[in-house]
């Protein structure tokens, strides 16, 4: 592609591209630092309380695909812009919910909207910068990342505080608004701007939906209606079904939302598989913490919220570092290492007593936070390079499923084991209100689902590894990426 002088400078993109990360990661971490106020206000259970970030990650991870399509055909602008509208508007409802069934149904919406918006940011981010320049970019957008997950647990735990967790929602939509805006000025007639005529395939899209939810639903609910049980095995087997169609509808697809021949490039398909173990490691973390932190150890939310931003810190500092250092030396070894800490430190806080003191606690958050910032830029720019130009859309939607998937399966599985391990163990009852005669039969349940997540990123090592070499395509980046800027 030719340079022209009409576009856009490519920092006012990443500022679009960095407002619609940021407005995504803040809400998934100050929505998480608050579950335990809200399953308190709205007097409902743990199984019930964890859709609330369920549903969102899920309809996220449902749809990234077929957005990253929609991206490619009718432009990146367009859909970034509408994702950011659809975000607001669903803030909006979720701090007006006053049920758990509402709040949970326009999460569902804000899901829709953040997948629109993260379909296209790294596909953005690949287009308008050079390959000298891309992990440089995409290490800052780590720090974007880091920066709203970091701001998240503290402002929702002073906001709680000073008011209530209906507000956490409503400081989502003066960004939304403010950006959706200037994007549409700015970015109009650009590269961005650019349409293709091609069909959309609405049943591939429909089809991953049928594969994922029914898959996500069984593994969430097996531990109350038995894994043997009607209701699980019949959600399982259609997911089985609606992936098997999957695969053969997206194989005889002309124009299909799944690209399989992408899934034949190595140092594509194995970074993504690595993308989805280290989130679903990391989540198992993120979403049990703040519960430990509010309930044996006896902190308030304000308190617990501090002490979450530890992690998130450390992805503000390092994740800069890590993406400038993969453009100098690749993804293999940098990755493996950041999956080495990640799992160092989960299992050292699976092993973290009840009365730890703050020191205890810190050390191996901050560990975690380390671990995943020298992971995450460099497998996402080696991820986003591998594929062709005109596949970004589809590749940049899959890059974000897989992020998007580990979350949810971290979710998911640090979930269900502490479910079913309290289940056990309490003779049949679920934390819904937390009482401390309750504290050892919490903490085994804890510590098996922080087992699980160590268990997870060891996986992960071996995934990051075995991902081999990278010189020959490098190399080839940097020819095309010439190739391309020639005047």
């Amino acid at each position: 592609m030719k340079n022209d002088a009409s576009e856009p400078n490519k920092w006012i993109v990443f500022s679009f591209v960095a407002a619609g990360v940021f407005i995504s990661t803040l809400d998934g971490s100050i929505v998480n630092i608050v579950l335990p106020a809200i399953m308190a206000d709205l007097h409902v259970s743990m199984d019930t309380i964890e859709w609330v970030q369920l549903i969102y990650l899920l309809i996220l991870s449902s749809t990234l695909l077929s957005f990253g399509r929609l991206s490619d055909i009718k432009g990146r602008r367009r859909l970034y812009v509408l994702g950011m509208i659809i975000f607001s508007v669903g803030s909006l409802f979720c701090g007006l919910s006053e049920t758990a069934f509402w709040l949970i149904l326009f999460r569902g919406v804000q899901g829709i909207g953040a997948a629109m918006i993260m379909s296209c940011t790294p596909a953005l981010l690949i287009e308008t910068f050079p390959a000298a320049e891309r992990g440089r970019a995409l290490g800052t957008i780590g720090a974007v990342v880091a920066s709203g997950l970091t701001l998240g647990p503290c402002l929702g735990g002073i906001i709680t505080q000073k008011f209530s967790w209906q507000m956490i929602f409503f400081v989502n939509i003066p960004i939304g608004i403010i950006t959706s805006v200037s994007a549409n000025r700015i970015l109009k007639g650009g590269k961005t701007d650019v349409r293709k005529e091609e069909p959309f395939d609405l049943p591939g899209a429909v089809l991953i939906v049928c594969f994922l939810a029914p898959l996500l639903y069984s593994a969430t609910s097996a531990y109350k209606t038995g894994y043997t049980s009607w209701p699980t095995l019949f959600f399982f087997s259609l997911s089985l079904v609606s992936f098997a169609a999957l695969i053969l509808l997206e194989s005889k697809s002309e124009y299909p939302v799944i690209d399989l021949a992408l899934l034949r490039i190595r140092l594509f398909i194995l970074p993504a598989i690595a993308g989805v173990i280290a989130f679903a490691a990391l989540f198992t973390m993120i979403f049990l913490m703040p519960f430990y932190l509010m309930h044996p150890c006896g902190l308030s939310i304000n308190q617990a919220g501090w002490v979450m931003i530890t992690p998130f810190a450390m992805l503000f500092i390092f994740s800069p570092i890590s993406g400038a250092l993969s453009d100098r030396i690749g993804s293999r070894f940098l990755c493996t290492l950041g999956m080495v800490i990640l799992m160092v430190a989960l299992f050292f806080l699976s092993r973290i007593p009840s009365d730890a003191d703050i020191f205890s606690i810190i050390w191996p958050l901050a560990l975690a936070g380390i671990g995943t910032a020298v992971f995450i830029s460099p497998n996402s720019s080696i991820t986003m390079s591998a594929v062709p130009l005109n596949r970004k859309g589809v590749a940049a939607g899959t890059v974000a499923t897989a992020r998007n998937l580990g979350m949810i399966l971290g979710i998911a599985a640090a979930a269900t084991i502490f479910n079913t391990v309290f289940f056990e163990m309490s003779g049949g009852l679920t934390l819904k209100i937390y009482r401390p005669e309750l504290e050892q039969v919490f903490m085994k349940s804890y510590s098996a689902a922080m087992t699980a997540g160590a268990v997870i990123a060891s996986i992960g090592v071996v995934i990051s590894f075995l991902r081999g070499p990278e010189d020959d395509l490098r190399e080839k980046i940097l020819e095309d990426d010439a190739e391309n800027n020639r005047p």
